[in-house]
């Protein structure tokens, strides 16, 4: 059987040493960015299990959140 791991982007508000407060679409959580080198506030990042494993650029992460939506409004219907 396969499993499915989920990555979602996130867009860092401040960072403090190795962890980043970062805003998941009105959610905000802390993050560690030890995985990722130059992070900085106002980039988009990809959290995986509190970790960001990538930076991404804020087209890419807006397409992504709003097919995000898409699938959860989908799910509200079902």
């Amino acid at each position: 059987m396969a499993s499915m791991c989920l990555a979602i982007p996130g867009k860092v508000l401040k960072i403090t040493g190795e962890k980043a407060l970062v805003d998941f679409g009105g959610v905000r959580r802390e993050v560690i960015i030890s995985l990722v080198e130059n992070v900085k506030p106002s980039d988009y990042v990809i959290v995986h299990t509190g970790y960001a494993i990538g930076v991404m650029d804020e087209k890419e992460a807006q397409e992504t959140l709003r097919t995000w939506r898409e699938v959860l409004k989908a799910g509200e219907t079902e």
